[in-house]
Protein backbone atom coordinates (compact mmCIF):
# COMPACT_ATOMS: atom_id res chain seq x y z
CA UNK A 1 0.00 0.00 0.00
CA UNK A 2 1.32 3.42 -0.70
CA UNK A 3 2.68 5.40 1.75
CA UNK A 4 0.08 8.30 1.58
CA UNK A 5 -2.94 6.08 1.71
CA UNK A 6 -1.98 4.78 4.76
CA UNK A 7 -1.72 8.10 6.16
CA UNK A 8 -5.08 9.31 4.98
CA UNK A 9 -7.06 6.15 6.07
CA UNK A 10 -5.06 6.98 9.38
CA UNK A 11 -6.48 10.02 9.51
CA UNK A 12 -10.08 9.46 8.52
CA UNK A 13 -11.69 10.00 11.65
CA UNK A 14 -10.97 12.93 12.88
CA UNK A 15 -10.98 11.93 16.85
CA UNK A 16 -9.31 9.02 15.87
CA UNK A 17 -11.46 6.85 18.00
CA UNK A 18 -11.37 4.66 14.69
CA UNK A 19 -8.20 5.43 13.44
CA UNK A 20 -6.28 2.79 15.04
CA UNK A 21 -8.03 -0.19 13.89
CA UNK A 22 -6.92 1.28 10.25
CA UNK A 23 -3.35 1.64 11.55
CA UNK A 24 -2.59 -2.38 12.13
CA UNK A 25 -0.18 -2.28 9.11
CA UNK A 26 2.36 -0.83 11.84
CA UNK A 27 3.17 -4.14 13.99
CA UNK A 28 5.29 -2.30 16.23
CA UNK A 29 6.80 0.81 17.53
CA UNK A 30 9.77 0.27 15.42
CA UNK A 31 7.49 0.52 12.44
CA UNK A 32 6.04 3.88 13.85
CA UNK A 33 9.26 4.98 13.67
CA UNK A 34 9.80 4.43 10.24
CA UNK A 35 6.73 6.23 9.29
CA UNK A 36 7.42 9.07 11.55
CA UNK A 37 11.14 9.44 9.71
CA UNK A 38 9.69 9.00 6.47
CA UNK A 39 6.28 12.17 6.95
CA UNK A 40 8.80 14.82 9.28
CA UNK A 41 11.74 17.25 8.50
CA UNK A 42 14.91 15.72 9.27
CA UNK A 43 15.95 18.21 11.96
CA UNK A 44 12.20 17.09 13.24
CA UNK A 45 12.56 13.86 13.60
CA UNK A 46 16.20 14.02 14.75
CA UNK A 47 14.61 16.22 17.87
CA UNK A 48 12.38 12.94 18.79
CA UNK A 49 15.22 10.21 17.90
CA UNK A 50 18.40 11.55 18.68
CA UNK A 51 20.18 11.48 22.02
CA UNK A 52 23.41 13.28 23.81
CA UNK A 53 26.42 13.22 22.31
CA UNK A 54 27.52 9.84 21.15
CA UNK A 55 24.05 8.59 22.41
CA UNK A 56 25.85 5.34 24.42
CA UNK A 57 23.07 5.70 27.09
CA UNK A 58 20.09 6.64 24.20
CA UNK A 59 20.83 3.07 22.70
CA UNK A 60 21.80 1.28 26.30
CA UNK A 61 18.25 1.81 27.99
CA UNK A 62 16.84 -0.53 24.75
CA UNK A 63 19.60 -2.68 25.15
CA UNK A 64 19.32 -3.61 28.75
CA UNK A 65 16.41 -4.93 28.84
CA UNK A 66 18.20 -7.56 26.76
CA UNK A 67 19.74 -9.22 29.93
CA UNK A 68 16.75 -9.89 31.34
CA UNK A 69 14.75 -12.96 31.06
CA UNK A 70 11.46 -14.37 32.22
CA UNK A 71 10.89 -17.42 33.95
CA UNK A 72 6.84 -18.63 32.88
CA UNK A 73 4.63 -20.95 34.52
CA UNK A 74 3.57 -23.57 31.53
CA UNK A 75 0.53 -25.15 31.27
CA UNK A 76 -1.13 -22.70 32.75
CA UNK A 77 -4.45 -21.57 31.22
CA UNK A 78 -5.15 -17.19 31.48
CA UNK A 79 -7.88 -16.36 29.51
CA UNK A 80 -8.19 -12.88 30.62
CA UNK A 81 -5.59 -10.58 32.22
CA UNK A 82 -5.84 -7.69 34.22
CA UNK A 83 -3.54 -4.78 33.54
CA UNK A 84 -5.02 -2.69 35.68
CA UNK A 85 -2.58 -0.53 38.33
CA UNK A 86 -3.10 2.68 40.42
CA UNK A 87 -0.72 5.36 40.22
CA UNK A 88 -1.46 8.14 42.64
CA UNK A 89 -4.46 6.78 43.59
CA UNK A 90 -5.49 6.95 40.13
CA UNK A 91 -6.25 3.82 38.55
CA UNK A 92 -4.78 3.53 35.18
CA UNK A 93 -6.55 0.42 32.44
CA UNK A 94 -3.09 -0.26 31.96
CA UNK A 95 0.54 0.31 33.44
CA UNK A 96 1.78 2.72 30.97
CA UNK A 97 2.00 6.57 31.23
CA UNK A 98 2.56 9.31 28.46
CA UNK A 99 5.32 11.18 29.33
CA UNK A 100 6.00 14.73 29.50
CA UNK A 101 8.00 15.53 25.65
CA UNK A 102 8.56 18.83 25.00
CA UNK A 103 7.46 20.41 21.37
CA UNK A 104 5.26 17.99 20.31
CA UNK A 105 2.99 20.55 18.37
CA UNK A 106 5.87 20.53 15.73
CA UNK A 107 5.31 16.73 15.60
CA UNK A 108 1.60 17.31 14.44
CA UNK A 109 -1.12 19.62 14.81
CA UNK A 110 -2.23 20.46 18.35
CA UNK A 111 -0.08 17.82 19.26
CA UNK A 112 -0.33 18.23 22.97
CA UNK A 113 -4.25 18.07 22.80
CA UNK A 114 -4.67 14.93 20.48
CA UNK A 115 -2.26 13.07 22.83
CA UNK A 116 -4.00 13.70 25.51
CA UNK A 117 -7.02 12.64 23.95
CA UNK A 118 -5.78 9.45 22.85
CA UNK A 119 -4.56 8.83 26.41
CA UNK A 120 -7.42 9.18 28.20
CA UNK A 121 -8.99 6.84 25.65
CA UNK A 122 -6.73 4.33 26.12
CA UNK A 123 -7.65 4.84 29.89
CA UNK A 124 -4.40 5.89 31.50
CA UNK A 125 -2.05 9.35 32.45
CA UNK A 126 -1.13 11.63 30.08
CA UNK A 127 1.74 14.14 31.52
CA UNK A 128 2.07 18.00 30.19
CA UNK A 129 5.44 19.02 29.61
CA UNK A 130 6.38 22.77 30.14
CA UNK A 131 7.29 23.02 26.81
CA UNK A 132 4.37 21.99 25.26
CA UNK A 133 2.89 24.30 22.47
CA UNK A 134 -0.91 24.27 23.52
CA UNK A 135 -2.34 25.96 26.73
CA UNK A 136 -3.08 23.89 29.49
CA UNK A 137 -6.70 24.68 29.49
CA UNK A 138 -7.31 23.53 26.22
CA UNK A 139 -5.37 20.03 27.26
CA UNK A 140 -7.70 19.58 29.88
CA UNK A 141 -10.72 20.49 28.42
CA UNK A 142 -9.97 18.04 25.25
CA UNK A 143 -8.75 15.00 28.05
CA UNK A 144 -11.15 13.20 29.93
CA UNK A 145 -8.46 11.21 31.81
CA UNK A 146 -6.23 11.74 34.63
CA UNK A 147 -3.34 14.66 33.53
CA UNK A 148 -0.23 15.54 35.36
CA UNK A 149 1.90 18.91 34.30
CA UNK A 150 5.70 18.53 34.35
CA UNK A 151 7.47 21.54 35.43
CA UNK A 152 10.63 23.99 34.32
CA UNK A 153 11.25 27.00 35.99
CA UNK A 154 11.67 28.51 32.45
CA UNK A 155 11.04 32.08 33.13
CA UNK A 156 11.39 32.49 36.68
CA UNK A 157 9.91 31.44 40.13
CA UNK A 158 7.13 33.96 39.38
CA UNK A 159 6.21 32.68 35.79
CA UNK A 160 6.43 29.05 37.17
CA UNK A 161 3.98 29.52 40.20
CA UNK A 162 1.66 30.95 37.84
CA UNK A 163 1.66 28.24 35.62
CA UNK A 164 1.49 25.64 38.93
CA UNK A 165 -1.62 27.81 39.95
CA UNK A 166 -3.71 27.17 36.25
CA UNK A 167 -2.76 23.85 36.34
CA UNK A 168 -4.25 23.17 40.05
CA UNK A 169 -7.10 25.37 38.92
CA UNK A 170 -7.55 23.20 35.86
CA UNK A 171 -7.74 19.44 37.64
CA UNK A 172 -4.46 18.88 37.12
CA UNK A 173 -3.68 15.54 39.30
CA UNK A 174 0.22 15.49 39.89
CA UNK A 175 3.07 17.82 39.38
CA UNK A 176 6.34 16.35 37.79
CA UNK A 177 9.41 18.06 38.76
CA UNK A 178 12.04 17.06 36.27
CA UNK A 179 15.57 17.66 38.12
CA UNK A 180 17.91 16.61 35.68
CA UNK A 181 18.39 19.55 33.27
CA UNK A 182 20.69 21.61 34.61
CA UNK A 183 21.84 22.36 31.24
CA UNK A 184 21.04 21.14 28.23
CA UNK A 185 22.22 17.80 26.67
CA UNK A 186 24.86 18.00 23.47
CA UNK A 187 22.49 16.88 21.40
CA UNK A 188 24.90 16.72 18.00
CA UNK A 189 22.16 15.60 15.13
CA UNK A 190 19.91 19.01 16.14
CA UNK A 191 23.27 20.77 15.38
CA UNK A 192 24.50 19.60 12.75
CA UNK A 193 20.60 19.94 11.30
CA UNK A 194 21.05 23.92 11.43
CA UNK A 195 18.64 24.21 14.63
CA UNK A 196 20.91 27.33 15.77
CA UNK A 197 20.50 28.89 11.97
CA UNK A 198 16.95 27.93 12.06
CA UNK A 199 15.87 29.74 15.07
CA UNK A 200 18.37 32.59 14.39
CA UNK A 201 17.30 35.77 12.53
CA UNK A 202 19.53 35.69 10.08
CA UNK A 203 17.73 34.61 6.48
CA UNK A 204 21.05 34.01 4.71
CA UNK A 205 22.04 31.23 7.43
CA UNK A 206 18.87 29.20 6.72
CA UNK A 207 18.70 28.64 3.20
CA UNK A 208 20.26 25.69 3.69
CA UNK A 209 18.26 23.68 5.97
CA UNK A 210 15.03 24.89 4.27
CA UNK A 211 15.11 21.91 1.83
CA UNK A 212 13.92 19.25 4.24
CA UNK A 213 11.14 20.97 4.83
CA UNK A 214 10.26 21.70 1.07
CA UNK A 215 10.26 17.64 0.69
CA UNK A 216 7.95 16.90 3.06
CA UNK A 217 4.85 19.10 1.75
CA UNK A 218 2.18 17.03 3.75
CA UNK A 219 3.89 17.57 6.72
CA UNK A 220 4.69 21.78 6.10
CA UNK A 221 1.06 22.13 5.20
CA UNK A 222 -0.30 21.23 9.01
CA UNK A 223 2.57 22.86 10.31
CA UNK A 224 1.49 26.06 8.25
CA UNK A 225 -2.10 25.38 9.35
CA UNK A 226 -1.76 25.08 12.47
CA UNK A 227 -0.02 28.64 12.89
CA UNK A 228 3.67 28.10 12.20
CA UNK A 229 6.17 27.68 15.01
CA UNK A 230 4.91 27.29 18.23
CA UNK A 231 5.23 29.08 21.21
CA UNK A 232 5.40 28.02 24.89
CA UNK A 233 1.84 28.69 25.44
CA UNK A 234 2.59 28.00 29.24
CA UNK A 235 5.19 29.88 29.85
CA UNK A 236 3.31 33.03 30.22
CA UNK A 237 5.88 36.20 30.55
CA UNK A 238 4.38 39.27 32.36
CA UNK A 239 4.29 42.01 29.56
CA UNK A 240 5.54 40.18 27.28
CA UNK A 241 3.14 37.20 26.43
CA UNK A 242 4.08 33.29 25.70
CA UNK A 243 7.55 32.69 25.46
CA UNK A 244 8.74 32.75 21.59
CA UNK A 245 9.70 29.22 20.64
CA UNK A 246 14.20 29.24 20.84
CA UNK A 247 16.86 27.13 21.80
CA UNK A 248 16.15 26.91 25.41
CA UNK A 249 19.28 25.37 26.59
CA UNK A 250 20.11 28.78 28.06
CA UNK A 251 16.76 29.28 29.61
CA UNK A 252 17.22 25.76 31.01
CA UNK A 253 20.75 26.95 32.35
CA UNK A 254 19.20 30.29 34.13
CA UNK A 255 16.69 28.11 36.00
CA UNK A 256 17.60 25.35 37.54
CA UNK A 257 15.88 23.26 39.86
CA UNK A 258 18.04 22.46 43.06
CA UNK A 259 16.07 20.57 46.26
CA UNK A 260 15.59 24.29 47.71
CA UNK A 261 12.97 24.74 45.00
CA UNK A 262 11.42 21.73 46.06
CA UNK A 263 9.83 23.36 49.42
CA UNK A 264 8.33 26.22 47.99
CA UNK A 265 6.87 24.36 45.13
CA UNK A 266 4.85 22.57 47.75
CA UNK A 267 3.79 25.22 48.88
CA UNK A 268 2.35 26.55 45.80
CA UNK A 269 1.24 22.58 44.63
CA UNK A 270 -0.95 20.99 47.04
CA UNK A 271 -1.71 17.33 45.11
CA UNK A 272 1.24 15.02 44.53
CA UNK A 273 4.63 15.85 43.16
CA UNK A 274 6.60 13.45 41.45
CA UNK A 275 10.62 13.59 41.27
CA UNK A 276 11.60 12.63 37.78
CA UNK A 277 15.39 12.16 36.91
CA UNK A 278 15.98 10.16 39.68
CA UNK A 279 19.03 7.56 39.01
CA UNK A 280 20.67 6.86 42.51
CA UNK A 281 19.46 5.68 45.71
CA UNK A 282 20.22 8.65 47.20
CA UNK A 283 18.38 11.16 45.71
CA UNK A 284 15.47 8.79 45.44
CA UNK A 285 15.73 8.68 49.47
CA UNK A 286 16.10 12.61 49.21
CA UNK A 287 12.64 12.88 46.99
CA UNK A 288 11.29 11.47 49.32
CA UNK A 289 12.19 13.11 52.18
CA UNK A 290 11.03 16.40 50.31
CA UNK A 291 7.82 15.13 50.04
CA UNK A 292 7.39 13.37 46.89
CA UNK A 293 4.90 10.81 46.73
CA UNK A 294 6.26 9.17 43.96
CA UNK A 295 9.87 8.95 41.73
CA UNK A 296 10.62 8.31 37.90
CA UNK A 297 13.50 6.46 37.20
CA UNK A 298 14.88 8.44 33.90
CA UNK A 299 17.87 9.91 32.34
CA UNK A 300 15.95 12.13 30.30
CA UNK A 301 15.86 9.03 27.62
CA UNK A 302 19.94 9.46 26.80
CA UNK A 303 19.19 13.16 25.71
CA UNK A 304 21.16 14.34 28.75
CA UNK A 305 24.02 13.37 30.21
CA UNK A 306 25.34 10.67 28.02
CA UNK A 307 27.31 7.29 29.71
CA UNK A 308 24.71 7.23 32.57
CA UNK A 309 23.21 3.65 33.15
CA UNK A 310 20.10 2.54 31.96
CA UNK A 311 17.48 3.33 33.81
CA UNK A 312 16.42 -0.20 34.09
CA UNK A 313 19.69 -1.00 35.68
CA UNK A 314 19.26 1.19 38.46
CA UNK A 315 15.81 0.67 38.83
CA UNK A 316 16.36 -2.46 41.75
CA UNK A 317 18.88 0.16 44.05
CA UNK A 318 16.00 2.91 43.53
CA UNK A 319 12.87 0.65 44.47
CA UNK A 320 15.13 -0.83 47.65
CA UNK A 321 16.32 3.04 48.56
CA UNK A 322 12.57 4.50 49.27
CA UNK A 323 11.54 0.85 50.56
CA UNK A 324 7.77 1.46 50.04
CA UNK A 325 7.51 5.06 51.05
CA UNK A 326 6.96 6.31 47.38
CA UNK A 327 5.71 5.04 44.67
CA UNK A 328 8.55 4.14 41.86
CA UNK A 329 8.07 4.54 38.15
CA UNK A 330 10.57 4.18 35.26
CA UNK A 331 10.69 5.28 32.00
CA UNK A 332 13.46 5.03 28.96
CA UNK A 333 14.21 2.66 26.40
CA UNK A 334 10.29 1.06 26.45
CA UNK A 335 9.69 -0.37 22.84
CA UNK A 336 7.98 -3.82 24.10
CA UNK A 337 4.92 -4.80 25.88
CA UNK A 338 7.95 -7.26 27.55
CA UNK A 339 9.68 -4.27 28.50
CA UNK A 340 6.96 -3.37 30.63
CA UNK A 341 6.71 -6.74 32.55
CA UNK A 342 10.51 -6.94 32.97
CA UNK A 343 10.20 -2.99 34.55
CA UNK A 344 7.47 -4.36 36.63
CA UNK A 345 9.17 -7.29 37.51
CA UNK A 346 12.20 -5.33 38.93
CA UNK A 347 9.63 -3.07 41.25
CA UNK A 348 8.38 -0.21 38.93
CA UNK A 349 4.73 0.47 39.63
CA UNK A 350 4.26 1.86 35.73
CA UNK A 351 6.16 2.96 33.28
CA UNK A 352 6.45 6.57 30.86
CA UNK A 353 6.87 6.26 27.74
CA UNK A 354 7.85 9.29 25.17
CA UNK A 355 9.86 8.23 21.80
CA UNK A 356 7.23 4.91 21.69
CA UNK A 357 4.22 7.50 21.40
CA UNK A 358 5.78 10.29 20.05
CA UNK A 359 6.88 8.07 16.92
CA UNK A 360 2.93 6.96 16.54
CA UNK A 361 1.89 11.18 17.00
CA UNK A 362 4.52 12.10 14.48
CA UNK A 363 3.68 9.68 11.87
CA UNK A 364 -0.15 9.90 11.87
CA UNK A 365 -1.93 12.16 14.92
CA UNK A 366 -4.23 10.64 17.22
CA UNK A 367 -4.73 7.37 15.02
CA UNK A 368 -0.61 6.89 16.03
CA UNK A 369 -0.69 7.30 19.24
CA UNK A 370 -3.66 4.92 19.84
CA UNK A 371 -1.91 2.43 18.10
CA UNK A 372 1.67 3.28 19.93
CA UNK A 373 -0.51 2.23 23.16
CA UNK A 374 -2.49 -0.79 21.72
CA UNK A 375 1.00 -2.51 20.16
CA UNK A 376 2.33 -2.05 23.64
CA UNK A 377 -1.08 -3.37 25.53
CA UNK A 378 -1.29 -6.38 23.14
CA UNK A 379 2.41 -7.25 23.89
CA UNK A 380 2.08 -6.84 27.60
CA UNK A 381 -0.92 -8.89 27.36
CA UNK A 382 0.43 -12.32 24.81
CA UNK A 383 3.75 -11.77 27.80
CA UNK A 384 1.22 -12.03 30.70
CA UNK A 385 -0.15 -15.00 28.85
CA UNK A 386 2.95 -16.68 28.06
CA UNK A 387 4.19 -15.90 31.43
CA UNK A 388 1.36 -17.82 32.92
CA UNK A 389 0.46 -14.78 35.00
CA UNK A 390 -3.21 -13.08 35.07
CA UNK A 391 -2.25 -10.01 35.99
CA UNK A 392 -0.25 -6.81 36.14
CA UNK A 393 -0.39 -7.28 40.49
CA UNK A 394 1.24 -10.27 39.82
CA UNK A 395 4.19 -10.18 38.30
CA UNK A 396 7.68 -10.26 40.73
CA UNK A 397 11.01 -11.18 40.79
CA UNK A 398 9.97 -14.75 40.55
CA UNK A 399 9.06 -14.06 37.04
CA UNK A 400 13.11 -13.03 36.17
CA UNK A 401 15.29 -15.69 35.07
CA UNK A 402 18.54 -14.27 34.48
CA UNK A 403 19.40 -11.08 35.98
CA UNK A 404 23.67 -10.06 35.11
CA UNK A 405 25.94 -8.49 37.73
CA UNK A 406 25.23 -4.91 37.08
CA UNK A 407 21.48 -4.86 38.33
CA UNK A 408 21.76 -4.15 42.53
CA UNK A 409 19.19 -6.07 43.45
CA UNK A 410 17.35 -4.96 46.83
CA UNK A 411 18.13 -8.38 48.85
CA UNK A 412 20.60 -11.66 48.79
CA UNK A 413 17.72 -13.08 50.13
CA UNK A 414 15.24 -12.54 47.60
CA UNK A 415 13.55 -15.13 45.76
CA UNK A 416 14.96 -14.80 42.67
CA UNK A 417 17.32 -16.76 40.27
CA UNK A 418 20.32 -14.90 39.80
CA UNK A 419 23.32 -15.80 37.70
CA UNK A 420 26.42 -13.47 38.56
CA UNK A 421 29.22 -13.02 36.35
CA UNK A 422 32.41 -13.81 38.93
Amino acid sequence: MDTNVRFRNAHADANGAAGAGRFTHALNIEDLRQLAKRRLPRIVFDYIDGGAEFELTLRENSRAFDDVTFRPRNAVAIPVCDLRTTVLGAELELPVILAPVGSTRLFYPRGEIVAARAAAQAGTAYALSTLSGCRLEEVKAASSGPLWYQLYLVGGRDVAAEAINRAQNEGFSALVVTIDTPVSGFRERDFRNGIKSLLGRNILKTLPHLGQFIMKPRWLAGFLRDGGLMKFANVVVPGEGPMSYADVSVALEKAVITWDDLRWIREEWKGPLVVKGVLTGDDARRAADEGARAVVVSNHGGRQLDGVPATLQVLPEVVEAVNGQVEVLLDGGIRRGSDIAKAICLGARAVLIGRAYAYGLAAAGQAGVSRSLEILKDDLIRTLKLLGCASVAELGRSYVGVVPRQYSLASQNDPINIVQER
